[in-house]
């Protein structure tokens, strides 16, 4: 993460290399995920070789952005001054219905509501000019 957050003022992430191309997409709302060409196998966080089988050959592949809760925590005590103002608030794991997991934030509900396996779906907070980063909503039923 990155301390140069101009008008936001938070942690941005560090704009290069396979996480730029990533957070590109995120710009462009799309939500994809290294996909090993060898074997299939879905990979988050971004990196040059499947922990599958080792190939180095894949691509970026465009998922559904929605999935369901996997685990979460929620802060009472901001470890960064950035986010005095958020708390109390959750880190999120999301299990991707492809199967990804990633770590997020789940927006637009009370983060002590949060329940295991809730569906929800991306969306997209354009926090800078240059930087697109995805969050998750509950999914209304």
């Amino acid at each position: 993460m990155s301390t140069e957050a101009g008008a936001y003022g938070k942690p941005l992430p560090l704009m290069r290399g396979y996480t730029k191309e990533f957070y590109d997409f995120c710009k462009n709302r799309e939500l994809r995920f290294q996909r090993c060409a060898k074997c299939g196998a879905w990979r988050h966080t971004p990196r040059p070789m499947c922990g599958e089988c080792q190939s180095l050959q894949w691509s970026w592949e465009k998922v559904s952005g929605k999935g369901r809760v996997y685990t979460w925590t929620v802060t009472f005590q901001p470890l960064y001054p950035q986010f005095k103002d958020d708390v109390p608030y959750a880190g999120v794991i999301v299990e991707l219905e492809e199967g990804p997991r990633m770590v997020s934030w789940v927006t637009g509900i009370d983060p002590m509501q949060l329940k295991l396996n809730l569906p929800v779906e991306v969306w997209f907070d354009d926090v800078t000019p240059e930087v697109t980063i995805p969050k998750f909503k509950p999914i209304k039923a």
